[in-house]
């Protein structure tokens, strides 16, 4: 039986990307009001609105083309919008040069000065500042030692490894000590050892400094790992802004649902039964799920991440379940990842088996069961 109270508490975020009225949050360091860029014929973003609050870790996810650099880049200046306003710290910076915002950008490719040693390249905006030099050289061994850079300060841009030039980027930034900080995709060119490393430094980094951070990337998973709420993107639109992982088991839409993590969506229907409701789907009553405005009759489409499904080599007695060939399985070193053929169906589903050992192997008969507390109706 399948228990959907859990919905119930799902929290939800206006369509600015701000947290309702009644909920307690920092203070707003950067707020998009309506923002929508064209590009000649192309609209790169629709009417967006969005809030950015003090110390938070916030992360622009979204595929290719959905309006995500856009964003950042009129946040940061790059770009005017053609119509909108964003406001830092209350005040209207819609049409201020990069310059005059209190920002600083890390880009995808670090632009590092080739000719200036590590500590040159850190300490160029403060000398740009004309501070005094004992200043100077205090915040750059602040910001190396904050990076983990100590001791490398008289290496040159071509002497460093890609995550040692990652650093060198954002101790540049960070030495400026901006009220926002904008990343855009800078652990792209990383190999994947290294980039999974740079994101915990980044976190810790982040909670260390307490500077709010906005970033951009298309990786969804370094965007559950990073982040204090994630804004969800598409086709200039933002679908979705929530906490990882109120993002990951309550999306909201379709897309949210496929674009994070993988997701078996489910045509079932509403039925009548003796007890009031239930949802019937692949010749399965599923009791209990609460179905709020919909009646007997309509059709709903059920959410079912591949962890929330077991395979069972027998029916288990008593349980609704939902018979099945395994044809494929992949091992991914803690888990296995198969592909099931429904009884009676054309269709697949993917479960998410957290062992070492399969207890299944391809072509055999299997029975699948769905966990109450994983299942969602999307709205």
């Amino acid at each position: 039986m399948i228990n959907m109270s859990s919905s119930k508490t799902m929290k939800v975020f206006s369509p600015a990307g701000c947290a309702p009225d009644a909920e307690a949050h920092p203070p707003t360091v950067v707020e998009v009001v309506g923002v929508t860029k064209q590009f000649g014929k192309v609209t790169a973003l629709h009417e967006v609105n969005l809030c950015v609050y003090q110390g938070e870790f916030l992360t622009l996810l979204g595929p290719s083309g959905c309006g995500k650099t856009t964003l950042l880049r009129i946040i940061a200046g790059l770009e005017h919008p053609t119509r909108g306003q964003v406001f830092i710290e209350g005040k209207d910076m819609t049409r201020q040069p990069p310059e005059r915002r209190p920002l600083n950008m890390v880009f995808q490719r670090y632009a590092l000065f080739p000719h200036l040693s590590v500590a040159e390249n850190i300490a160029f905006g403060l000398r740009l500042k004309r501070l005094p030099e004992a200043e100077v050289q205090q915040r750059v061994a602040e910001a190396m030692q904050l990076v983990r850079l100590a001791g490398l300060a008289a290496r040159m841009p071509h002497q460093l490894s890609g995550g040692q030039a990652q650093r060198v980027a954002l101790a540049r930034a960070l030495v400026n000590r901006p009220k926002v900080l904008l990343l855009d995709e800078p652990l792209s060119a990383l190999d994947r050892k290294i980039r999974q490393q740079m994101q915990d430094e980044l976190r810790a980094i982040q909670s260390q400094v307490g500077t709010t951070f906005l970033y951009v990337t298309h990786d969804q998973d370094e965007a559950m790992a990073m982040s204090t709420r994630v804004v969800l993107m598409c086709d200039g639109h933002i679908t979705q802004v929530a906490r990882p992982a109120e993002l990951y088991l309550q999306p909201r839409s379709e897309f949210a649902a496929n674009f994070i993590g993988d997701a078996n969506l489910l045509a079932a229907r509403v039925v009548a039964t003796p007890d009031g409701l239930a949802i019937e789907w692949g010749g399965c009553r599923l009791e209990g799920i609460t179905v709020p405005g919909r009646g007997a009759g309509d059709q709903v489409q059920l959410m079912v991440r591949p962890e929330a499904i077991r395979l069972h080599s027998q029916p288990p007695p008593g349980a609704a379940c939902i018979p099945g060939r395994v044809a494929r399985s992949s091992f991914y070193g803690f888990y296995w990842l198969h592909r099931v053929i429904v009884e009676g169906q054309e269709r697949e589903l993917i479960v998410r088996e957290l062992s070492e050992t399969s207890v299944t192997e391809p072509g055999a008969q299997v029975w699948m069961t769905l966990d109450a507390t994983r299942t969602i109706v999307l709205p």
